[in-house]
């Protein structure tokens, strides 16, 4: 096993992003260092470049989420994004999506140490929660899967209108190009790609947003959602 190398300093730009927050952000990135590479959640040799690439970078994305929204973090993993986007906007409900155990276990730690109420874990996968969690305004992912198959999953999961913000790398463009059919079918009315992180990280952060018009997920997945709700109806009645 790879012996994980030693967490740098937090840098300057983190006390501007996080703000109040700093010393709760810091403590996550000691989090992620220790605990989150020996469970496998963090690749050791991630660790001296956990602040850049991994912590600001999530970070910055709270620059174009909109004000008191609620958000999905789907595939939250060790909590990127969600977690320092939590750390960022205390105006966000925010809800951590993962399927197995030994990372929501982790999820619910942090959680609980950094004291961040406005914040949910729930394990599932979005295909499996789909019409038992309220359907919200942002749903947020990094590194999850390619574009068409990541919006498969998060776009079902939004209210009419809402918007899916997926942080990407270089491939972005190529992407929306490769997915254009599939997020059609999906109800995406318009997708764009958009830099963010002026000042705070080099190279800035890469999003790929698509909004959504009145029927996220397409025809396919209303019907799904409707009858997910009948039956919750039906299993309280009882």
């Amino acid at each position: 096993m790879t012996e994980a190398a030693e967490l740098p300093p937090a840098p300057e730009q983190a006390r501007t992003v996080f703000g109040e927050q700093y010393q709760a952000a810091v403590r996550y990135a000691e989090l992620l260092a220790d605990a989150g590479v020996q469970r496998g959640l963090i690749g050791p040799r991630e660790v001296p470049r956990l602040w850049e690439r991994h912590i600001l970078n999530c970070a910055v994305l709270s620059e174009v989420v909109p004000e008191n929204v609620t958000v999905c973090d789907v595939g939250s993993g060790a909590g990127l994004p969600g977690i320092p986007l939590a750390l960022v906007r205390p105006d966000l409900k925010i809800t951590l999506l993962e399927p197995l155990l030994r990372r929501t276990t982790f999820l619910t730690e942090v959680v609980e140490l950094l004291g961040l109420d406005h914040v949910t874990v729930v394990r599932g996968r979005a295909e499996e929660v789909l019409g038992k969690l309220p359907p919200v305004h942002v749903v947020t992912a990094r590194a999850v899967a390619p574009l068409d198959r990541l919006a498969a999953w998060g776009v079902p999961l939004l209210r009419p209108y809402g918007e899916m913000l997926a942080l990407k790398g270089d491939t972005a463009e190529e992407e929306v190009k490769s997915a254009a059919t599939a997020l059609s079918k999906l109800g995406a009315v318009a997708t764009s790609v958009l830099h963010v992180g002026e000042d705070v990280v080099d190279p800035l952060s890469t999003v790929v947003r698509v909004e959504v018009g009145e029927s996220p997920g397409g025809v396919r997945f209303a019907a799904k959602r409707a009858k997910a709700a009948r039956t919750g109806r039906t299993r309280r009645r009882r």
